[in-house]
C-alpha cells in the first residue's frame, strides 16, 4: 500500500485547489484520484465550446434524478464533470459568489469562521480579477476572472430594459451590492476557460510531490478503527490501495461524497444495513439536506437575425473555428453570456431572491436541443430554495449511480418565487428597449397568463440547474456531518471539502463558493492561521 501524506478523492473544482495548495510544501506528498479523464480536449479550453460539451455529454457522468413528484414525476438530467476540473471544466463559466447574508447565515448556524468577513479574503486570494483588484476582488490568485464587454445589441437591450422597468444598474453584482442589472463576470481569460484544472492544477503538476491518477474510481475509504487511513480505487480492471499518513479528503461533490461515505460505513445505519453495509458511524445527516436551483425560461424569437444562431451554419462555424485557432478570438473565445440581473420577488425582501441570466440564443434542455431560429431568453432561478431532497444508495455497488431526489418545489414558496421570476422577465422584455427585437414569445407562450397556468408550465418544463449542495453539511447538531473545520463527526483523519458541506445553498452559481471552501480548507488542513477577516465586509457586502 503506497503512502502519501494527503489523499484526495475527486479532482473537480475543490480537489484541484487542494492539490495545488497542499503540495506547495515540497516535504508534503499529495495524491489526487479522479474518476474522470484529463482535460485534454480543445473543446473544454474554448469558452465557446460549451454548446458542444452540453450536446455531446462527452465529459459528464450522465446522472438522472428519481421522478420528481412536484414536477409531474419527470426524471431530470444531472450531468457531473467527468474530467479533471470537474464542473469547472464543463460549466457555463459564470463567476458568481453569493451575498454577505449567505455566509453570515452559515455562521449564524454555529459555523465559526464562515461569515462573509471570514470568507471574503479567500475569494480574493483565489482570483486575479482582470477588471481590477479592489476590496472585493483579488489581484494575484490562480483563477483569472474577466468581464466581457456588454457589446451584443440584445444584451445591451436587456440591461436598458431592466432600468426602464425600474431596476437599478449594477456594475459589479459580486461587489458592494447585489441587486440590479449589469455585466456578467466570467472564469475566462485571453480566450480560454479558466477551470481549476487549467489554473490551480496546471501550476502544481510539475511538482514531484504531487501525483495525479485519472480514470480511477474510488471504491471506499479504508479505516483502522474510526481513523481513515487510505482509499481503495479501481483502475484498469484492478483494485489498488493507497495509504494516507495524515488525512483522507473527500472532494467528490455533493452527490458522490455522501455516496462514498455511505459505501464506507458512514451514514444512516438502517439505510446502510438495507444494502448489506456494516455501519461504522451512524450519521443520519449523510445524504440529507440536498439543495439545488431549479431553472425555468422565458423565450422570444428575435425580429433581427443577430443571435448566436448565425454561427450554426457550416460556413460561419468553420470561419469561427479558424478565427479561434489562429487568433484565439471570435465566438469560440466567448461563451456569449454578457448580462444578468438579481432582483427581489417582493419589494420588502432584504436582498434579491431571483436571478435572471440573459442568453442570446434559443436552446432547450440546457443546450441539449437547439431551436433553429434567432431569439433570446431569460434563464430564471429562485436562488434560495426552501425545498430539501436527498442522496441515497441504489446498491452497494460503488459504480452504480446514487438515487438523487432534489424534491424540487416541495416547499410552495419556491413555486411562488419562480413564478414571480417569470413575471419579472416578461415585464423586462415588454420594455421599449426590446421593441426593435421582440418577436413572438415561444415559452411559456402568450396563452399562459394566469398564476395557475404559469405554475403548471413550471411543473411541466422546469429543469435542474446542476448546483447540488448540502448533503454532508457542516454544523454541530444531530444531522450535521462535518464540523466547522470540515472534519467528519466521529471520525479521525477524514474531511469533506466540496459543495456538500454547505449548510444552505448560496444565492448564486456554486462553483466559486466551492473554490473558496477549498482555499479556506487548505489552511485548516495545513494548520495555518486563517486569513485576516475583511474589515469592510459587513459594511459593504449586501
Amino acid at each position: 500500500m503506497k503512502a502519501f501524506d494527503y489523499v484526495i478523492a475527486g479532482g473537480g473544482s475543490a480537489g484541484c485547489v487542494l492539490a495545488h495548495r497542499l503540495s506547495v510544501d515540497p516535504g508534503v506528498s499529495v495524491l489526487l484520484v479522479e474518476a474522470g479523464g484529463r482535460d485534454w480536449s480543445p473543446i473544454i479550453r474554448a469558452p465557446g465550446g460549451l454548446l458542444p460539451i452540453m450536446l455531446s455529454g462527452a465529459f459528464a457522468w450522465r446522472y438522472s434524478s428519481v421522478p420528481q413528484q412536484h414536477l409531474g414525476d419527470r426524471v431530470l438530467y444531472l450531468p457531473r464533470g467527468k474530467v479533471l476540473g470537474g464542473g469547472s471544466s464543463i460549466n457555463g463559466m459564470v463567476y458568481d459568489r453569493g451575498t454577505a447574508r449567505d455566509f453570515d447565515g452559515w455562521r449564524g448556524l454555529g459555523n465559526e469562521g464562515w461569515s462573509y468577513a471570514d470568507v471574503l479574503p479567500y475569494f480574493r486570494r483565489a482570483e486575479t480579477y482582470e477588471p481590477g483588484a479592489n476590496e472585493f476582488h483579488g489581484r494575484d490568485g490562480p483563477l483569472h476572472v474577466s468581464r466581457p464587454q456588454v457589446k451584443h445589441p440584445l444584451a445591451r437591450a436587456f440591461i436598458e430594459a431592466g432600468m426602464q422597468a425600474g431596476y437599478p444598474y449594477n456594475e459589479d453584482t459580486n461587489g458592494a451590492r447585489r441587486e440590479g442589472f449589469g455585466p456578467v463576470d466570467m472564469t475566462v481569460s485571453r480566450g480560454r476557460r479558466a477551470s481549476t484544472a487549467s489554473t490551480y492544477l496546471r501550476i502544481a503538476r510539475a511538482r514531484p510531490n504531487l501525483t495525479v491518477v485519472t480514470d480511477a474510481h474510488v471504491v471506499r475509504i479504508v479505516f483502522e478503527g474510526r481513523r481513515a487511513v487510505g482509499l481503495i480505487f479501481r483502475k484498469g480492471g484492478s483494485e489498488r490501495s493507497v495509504r494516507a499518513a495524515r488525512e483522507v479528503i473527500l472532494s467528490a461533490g455533493a452527490l458522490n461524497s455522501p455516496q462514498l461515505l455511505m459505501l464506507s460505513g458512514i451514514g444512516p445505519a438502517d439505510h446502510l444495513r438495507e444494502h448489506g453495509i456494516t455501519p461504522l458511524l451512524d450519521l443520519p445527516g449523510v445524504g440529507r439536506n440536498l439543495q439545488d436551483h431549479l431553472a425555468i425560461t422565458v423565450k422570444h424569437r428575435s425580429l433581427q437575425p443577430i443571435s448566436m444562431f448565425k454561427y450554426f451554419s457550416p460556413l460561419r462555424g468553420a470561419a469561427a473555428l479558424g478565427q479561434y485557432a489562429l487568433f484565439r478570438k471570435g465566438p469560440l473565445a466567448d461563451p456569449g453570456l454578457e448580462a444578468a440581473a438579481f432582483v427581489k420577488s417582493e419589494p420588502a425582501l432584504p436582498e434579491p431572491d431571483v436571478k435572471l441570466l440573459f442568453v442570446t440564443a434559443l436552446y432547450r434542455n440546457h443546450g441539449r436541443e437547439i431551436i433553429p431560429d434567432h431569439g433570446f431568453y431569460a434563464h430564471i432561478n429562485c436562488v434560495r430554495p426552501e425545498s430539501r431532497g436527498s442522496v441515497r444508495l441504489a446498491s452497494a455497488d460503488p459504480t452504480a449511480p446514487p438515487l438523487i431526489d432534489q424534491n424540487y418545489l416541495d416547499d410552495p414558496r419556491d413555486l411562488h418565487v419562480t413564478r414571480r421570476g417569470m413575471e419579472i422577465a416578461r415585464e423586462v422584455f415588454a420594455q421599449r428597449a426590446f421593441d426593435p427585437f421582440r418577436g413572438e414569445e415561444l415559452e411559456p407562450g402568450p396563452g399562459v397568463v394566469s398564476d395557475a397556468d404559469l405554475e403548471a408550465f413550471i411543473r411541466a418544463k422546469a429543469d435542474a440547474d446542476y448546483h447540488s449542495v448540502g448533503t454532508a453539511r457542516m454544523g454541530q447538531d444531530a444531522l450535521a456531518v462535518v464540523d466547522e473545520r470540515l472534519r467528519v463527526h466521529g471520525a479521525e483523519g477524514l474531511r469533506v471539502v466540496d459543495a456538500s458541506v454547505m449548510p444552505r445553498i448560496v444565492g448564486a452559481n456554486t462553483n466559486m463558493a466551492v473554490i473558496m471552501i477549498a482555499e479556506k480548507a487548505a489552511d485548516m488542513i495545513l494548520g495555518q492561521p486563517p486569513l485576516a477577516r475583511a474589515a469592510l465586509a459587513q459594511e459593504h457586502g449586501t
